[in-house]
């Protein structure tokens, strides 16, 4: 297993990190997920390690707790041989104050997260989304106190656009409290909006990409094919995806998985190994989440590591998944000498 710097700073993770969002089954949206028990929670956190895969990826909203509770029953006994990243914000309950990123619920959002894990500290905290009603100040003073207290390591972000992300690491910095290391954020062959603006920014300020979701909620697994009816049984059938906008140019997704064929045929990877490894080779990504309904898709996934797509395969797949970006970003791309991401299309 490769380990990589997550962004500025100490702390090496593996390009692999296994989400827990199939724990428990919670609801509606979350059975779509997956319902995974502990029996089988136990026996994918320890294939994971036996992988060299020690980051978990888990949130306080994921089936409104259960999934922290199930992944923290499963690593009993394991603590010292893993990394824990888990998320605070979205609601947890109907609660006037039971969500966003102020001082009060992040501090019981932390306190409860901990008790869920049965650990003492969190490895990487992430705000889940931006609280625009909450002030920068009292997010990131709240969790430098978190730091300073021994209950959080590193604290990082997800789903934040780029003038979030910066005005927060300006106010960390004017404050001398401590920065983002890492963005949690979307990004796939499906949609590559995040090439824009996050990635650019990611690589001027050191800032770590963990990539959510990078098949595209089931997507680019070979399941969705030209002349064919689309999954029943698929989390985007069910209406269990987080990703929007994925469906709607199905022209578009059967040209990219007519090249992921071709090269699946070439390397002799699936298509699922073949998008996370194109992943693997882009600016600022440390770390891919894979997730897993069974022990089957999670031994798939670990394949996705330890070797790589030649320079042409992955122009093949640049080319084919490009689009026009908005404005000003196409503008700004007409000027390559100018930019400091590359310009893949």
């Amino acid at each position: 297993m490769e380990y990589r710097q997550l962004g500025n700073s100490g702390l090496r993770v593996p390009v692999l990190s296994f989400g827990t969002g199939t724990f428990g089954g919670g609801s509606e949206f979350f059975k779509a997920w997956g319902s995974t028990q502990l029996a089988e929670a136990t026996r994918m956190v320890n294939l994971c390690l036996d992988a060299g895969v020690n980051l978990f990826d888990t949130a306080n909203v994921y089936s409104i707790g259960a999934s922290e509770e199930i992944f923290g029953k499963a690593i009993a006994g394991l603590r010292d041989k893993l990394l824990i990243s888990t998320k605070a914000v979205f609601p947890m309950s109907e609660a006037v104050n039971d969500y966003g990123s102020g001082r009060y619920h992040l501090i019981k959002s932390c306190e409860d997260s901990l008790k869920r894990l049965g650990t003492d500290h969190i490895d990487i905290y992430h705000m889940h989304g931006f609280d625009a009603n909450t002030p920068a100040e009292e997010t990131l003073k709240t969790l430098d106190n978190l730091i300073q207290a021994g209950k959080v390591r590193y604290i990082a972000c997800s789903n934040y656009s780029g003038w979030h992300l910066m005005k927060s690491l300006s106010v960390s910095e004017r404050y001398g409290w401590s920065k983002y290391v890492a963005h949690q954020a979307y990004y796939s062959l499906l949609n590559r909006d995040f090439e824009w603006e996050l990635m650019p920014l990611g690589i001027d300020q050191k800032i770590g990409t963990i990539v959510w979701s990078p098949l595209a909620s089931g997507k680019l697994t070979g399941k969705y094919r030209r002349g064919q009816e689309h999954p029943k049984n698929a989390r985007v059938a069910q209406g269990g995806s987080p990703v929007e906008n994925t469906s709607a140019d199905d022209e578009r997704l059967y040209d990219i998985v007519d090249v992921l064929d071709e090269l699946a045929g070439e390397t002799g990877k699936t298509i699922a190994q073949i998008s996370l490894n194109w992943l693997l080779q882009r600016p600022t990504v440390v770390n891919i989440i894979i997730g897993a309904r069974n022990e089957e898709q999670l031994i798939q996934n670990l394949g996705a590591v330890d070797w790589k797509l030649t320079v042409e395969q992955v122009k093949k797949l640049d080319k084919v998944s490009g689009i026009l970006p908005a404005y000003p970003y196409w503008h700004q791309r007409q000027f390559p000498m100018l930019n400091a991401a590359p310009v893949f299309y």
